[in-house]
């Protein structure tokens, strides 16, 4: 039940602002200079992360969408036993931002990415509030485990 919250507030969270750049902020699109290191843009990526394989899925999202939908399966079946609320929670966000992009390509055909960070002429490739999730997630849960993992008494760093 917690993951579902997490999962649920994740999807919602990145549905919205997505639909708040493309139809509101990015009408018509352009770059917008927020601070000197962050940009909003509007782009679409048509592969896996970071546009990997865009040529290869370009014509073919439905694979994309297929095998993400299968992956968040597991991750909602690893959430149904979780060991406690954080590996649900962190369960929760993965899922809940694999489920957004999901929604988004099955939608598009593409992912919805508007978050560009960057130093002097380097960008990171841009990307959007589902990833932001993904990636939380992973840390918390990545985190947690080896918070468990560690023998009890002992300090490290």
């Amino acid at each position: 039940m917690f993951a579902l919250l997490f999962m649920l507030s994740a999807v919602s969270a990145d549905l919205f602002a997505k639909t708040v750049i493309v139809e509101l902020v990015m009408q018509p699109p352009r770059v917008i200079p927020v601070t000197s290191f962050f940009n909003l843009v509007l782009g679409y990526n048509e592969g896996v992360s970071f546009g990997l394989f865009a040529d290869l899925f370009r014509n073919r999202p439905g694979i994309l969408t297929l095998g993400t939908s299968l992956i968040v399966l597991i991750i909602i079946g690893w959430a149904a036993v979780a060991k406690n609320r954080t590996e649900g929670a962190a369960l929760g966000l993965i899922s809940g931002g694999a489920s957004g992009n999901i929604v988004d390509r099955a939608k598009n055909g593409a992912v919805t990415d508007f978050l560009d960070f960057y130093i002097a002429d380097w960008h990171w490739p841009a990307f959007n509030l589902a990833d932001v999730a993904i990636v939380g997630g992973t840390i918390v849960l990545v985190g947690a485990s080896l918070v468990s993992a560690s023998p009890s008494g002992i300090r490290t760093g």
